[in-house]
């Protein structure tokens, strides 16, 4: 099982295409959700429904980019921040951009991978998720700021 770790390149090309706005990120210590934390944990199968990969979006990155995407006022985003959760409405945006995500894991020589879910920041995590989202080894951890929204933390963890 070959299972390829998306590059920050691709990441910030994917975003700053999505968006249609510019895209920096950095590298950061990794984000790691506790137990109360309010995160966004998008959960890729490969070809045989094996969960091999995570997305994990903080709060304000969850609010930020889906807001973006979806053309909501950045006040929006900054409102679910306070409120510790994502909309409906922007956990669907959210959803699309992870969706796209996916396609930053499907190069050639690498399993197919693809979105099967995504827990949207706001309830409480999952406890399993939580703890795979912890794996310490094959992930990028990094600092996105999205121009004219704000800043958030991204993790890809490959399982």
């Amino acid at each position: 099982m070959v299972i390829h770790l998306p590059q920050p390149k691709q990441l910030k090309d994917l975003l700053a295409d999505l968006l249609g706005r510019d895209v920096t990120l950095s590298p950061t210590t990794p984000f790691a959700p506790a137990p109360d934390t309010a995160a966004s944990i998008a959960v890729y199968v490969d070809d045989q429904l094996r969960i091999s990969a995570l997305i994990l979006c903080d709060l304000a990155f969850s609010a930020h980019a889906s807001a973006a995407i979806g053309l909501i006022p950045v006040g929006g985003a900054q409102a679910a921040i306070d409120d510790r959760k994502i909309t409906d409405a922007m956990a669907e945006n959210l959803y699309e951009v992870l969706n796209i995500a996916a396609s930053m894991f499907n190069v050639a020589g690498a399993d197919h991978l693809r979105l099967h879910a995504l827990h949207p920041a706001g309830p409480p995590l999952d406890p399993q998720l939580r703890i795979s989202a912890l794996t310490l080894g094959r992930r990028e951890d990094l600092a996105v700021d999205i121009a004219g929204y704000g800043s958030g933390a991204v993790s890809v963890v490959l399982l």
